[in-house]
Parts: C-alpha cells; sequence; structure tokens
C-alpha cells in the first residue's frame, strides 16, 4: 500500500515538475491578459474557464495518443516545433498590428457569443499559446518516460491504475494553475488603465513573436542536424 501511494505521489510529481516549467502560467497569464484585452470582464472567466479545460484535453491526448499519431503520419517533433513556431508567430503578429481602441473596446459587453468564445478559448488561446509545440513535446516525452519505464508494461493492474490517476491528478493541477491565472489576470489590467494597457499589449506581442522564432529556430536546428547526421551516415557508409 505504502508503495502504491508513494509511486502515485512520485508520478503526480513528475509530471507537474515537466509541466509545469514549459507551460508557466504566471507567465503567460501577462499574455492571456493582452489577447483578451477587448473582452469584459465576464468573458475574460469564461475563456479562462474553457482554456483550462481545453488545456487539460490536449495535454492528455498527447501524452495518450499524440506519440502515436505523429508516427501514423510520420511527423517528426521538430516539424512540430516549426509548425506550432509559425502558429504562434503569426498570433503575435495580429497583436502586433491590432489597430483596435482599448477604451472603447472595454465600453462593449455582451458581443460575443459563447461559440464565438469557445472558438476564441481554443484557438488562438490554448493552441497553440498556451499549449504550444513545446508543452506538447514535453507531454509526449513524459508518456514515453512512463512507458520506459516498463510499469505500464507490467502484469500489475493496480501499477497501471496508479499511473493512469497520476496522469489525470498531475495534468488537472496544471491545468487548474492556468485557469487561476488566466481568471484573475485582469486585476492587473485595472492598474495598468488603458495607456499602460496598450504599452503592455504591444510587449507582450513582441515577446511572444520572439518565442515564436525562438521555436521555430529549435525545430530547424534539429532538422538541419538531423539531414546532416543523416547524409554523414550515408557517405561513411
Amino acid at each position: 500500500m505504502l508503495e502504491t501511494i508513494t509511486l502515485f505521489f512520485s508520478k503526480v510529481l513528475f509530471i507537474i515538475a515537466a509541466l509545469f516549467p514549459i507551460l508557466n502560467p504566471p507567465g503567460h497569464a501577462p499574455i492571456f491578459l493582452s489577447l483578451t484585452a477587448h473582452n469584459t470582464h465576464e468573458e475574460r472567466a469564461i475563456l479562462a474557464r474553457k482554456v483550462g479545460i481545453y488545456s487539460f484535453v490536449l495535454l492528455l491526448a498527447a501524452m495518450y495518443v499524440g506519440g502515436y499519431v505523429l508516427k501514423l503520419f510520420e511527423v517528426s517533433l521538430p516539424i512540430v516545433q516549426v509548425g506550432g513556431g509559425f502558429l504562434v508567430t503569426m498570433a503575435a503578429w495580429e497583436m502586433l498590428t491590432d489597430k483596435h481602441d482599448i477604451a472603447r473596446d472595454q465600453g462593449d459587453t455582451g458581443h460575443l457569443t459563447r461559440d464565438q468564445l469557445s472558438q476564441r478559448a481554443f484557438y488562438p488561446l490554448t493552441f497553440p499559446i498556451t499549449v504550444g509545440p513545446g508543452a506538447t513535446t514535453v507531454a509526449i516525452t513524459v508518456a514515453a518516460n512512463l512507458r520506459g519505464s516498463g510499469t505500464l508494461a507490467s502484469a500489475s493492474l493496480q501499477h497501471v491504475t496508479v499511473l493512469v490517476l497520476a496522469s489525470l491528478v498531475g495534468t488537472g493541477l496544471i491545468a487548474f494553475s492556468l485557469y487561476a491565472c488566466y481568471r484573475y489576470a485582469d486585476t492587473l489590467l485595472r492598474v495598468l488603465g488603458n495607456t499602460g494597457t496598450m504599452v503592455f499589449m504591444r510587449l507582450s506581442a513582441f515577446i511572444l513573436m520572439c518565442l515564436g522564432v525562438q521555436i521555430i529556430w529549435d525545430g530547424l536546428t534539429q532538422l538541419v542536424l538531423q539531414f546532416g547526421l543523416a547524409h554523414l551516415s550515408g557517405f561513411v557508409k
């Protein structure tokens, strides 16, 4: 019994330790705030809740089936990084070129339906801003680590159940931290005011664009390295 409890908590902590730094809920909160500066307080609350739910589902999907889907379509992780990096960069560019007036838009209430909020919560707020290619890669790696330990392949149904529960709890805690940070990020908006919010949006957009370019660069570096190693191997043969 003690061994089972220890296994459960160790795997929960492992999942949190792996996913929390890459997701960085406090660090993403300003970006969420910038992307929702034109929304009302009530709309941001709905968006925060939906982003938490969508993030939970996406992370679990990446952990359980992400690796198999990539193998099925013969897509490598560096390709995912390049494609996801372009999506992040495009979202940042839209923020930089946004010409709306914040003071006017904040006076608008109830201008988005539930369906529109759900769509916006998924893209771009959840994917690729919150759960981007980096988080997806880490989630797939976490699942591979669990399988690599041999525990999932063991005959013990109890161990398999513990690992499944640990993944649900660990991912759930991460998703809740995202919700909490996003839900109360608008406190900062009231402190900044209209002018401060506009400056804050532009700076956040620029940082987000830099992150997107970094993701693209990391993926391209891996692709070039793989290409070079493949040709070097062929040359040696």
